[in-house]
């Protein structure tokens, strides 16, 4: 079966793929004028088009036909977290994370963060290249860095909200609770409820501070293990997004 390749164009009523599109259209697929081209806005719609223009620089098409998806998951994927210093690392993590599917990718600048600026427009390259190979309809909106108390305290976020790090509740509870101690933080994917927006923070490498869990907590995050076994940022980032897709 012949692969289905996508073209990126956010505005496609403009009936010309962006300049870095059109060059790989033209200068590395070698297509022609009068070759059938499929699109994606990123948006929700693919589109069929044919080639009406093909130079060097500039691509130019006919839409045919539009084609509107279905979303593949019932609510909103959220996702928050803090840089690697290391930024193959999150370029791997947003790439896989768009694969499986995620609606928004946020960037937190922590206590312990390692990085505390990072340039997005690779990130977003990422994301796009991403999204065109798994066919996904929906790019994920890609938020700058920003401080995270001013995060979590943002009131656009979803009710369901939880942050994933490595301390128990005794750690983080600013007085000892009397008789039995509380029991271990719960999975993720046992608290999550389904069709309802998600929204997961994952620390850096060094783990949130315990006065950030407080103040997550305070803002009405839950606290939750993503299992058992000690997790580098970018793959416990990867287990959560997998965890709300499972979900929904």
């Amino acid at each position: 079966m012949k692969e289905v390749r996508f073209f990126y164009t956010p505005d496609p009523q403009t009936g010309a793929l962006p300049t870095e599109e059109a060059q790989h259209a033209v200068r590395v697929l070698r297509l022609q004028m009068g070759d059938e081209i499929n699109l994606m806005d990123g948006c929700g719609t693919f589109y069929r088009a044919i080639i009406t223009e093909a130079t060097n620089h500039h691509c130019r098409y006919r839409i045919e036909e539009r084609e509107a998806q279905q979303p593949e998951w019932a609510a909103t994927i959220h996702l928050a977290v803090a840089p690697t210093k290391n930024m193959d690392r999150m370029e791997w993590l947003a790439e896989k994370a768009t694969e499986i599917g995620m609606d928004r990718l946020s960037l937190l600048d922590c206590r312990f963060s390692e990085r505390r600026v990072v340039k997005t427009d690779r990130l977003d390259k990422i994301l796009v290249a991403a999204m065109k190979q798994s066919h996904k309809a929906w790019k994920p909106q890609l938020e700058e860095m920003q401080p995270f108390q001013r995060f979590i305290t943002r009131n656009d976020l979803p009710s369901q909200r939880f942050i994933a790090h490595c301390y128990q509740p005794e750690d983080i509870a600013v007085t000892v609770p009397s008789g039995s101690p509380e029991g271990p933080k719960p999975f993720l994917l046992d608290v999550l409820q389904p069709r309802t927006p998600a929204l997961v923070l994952v620390g850096p490498e060094g783990d949130f501070s315990i006065d950030e869990v407080r103040a997550a907590e305070a803002a009405g995050f839950q606290s939750v293990s993503l299992g058992t076994s000690r997790l580098r940022t970018e793959t416990a980032a990867l287990v959560a997004v997998h965890l709300m897709r499972l979900k929904n």
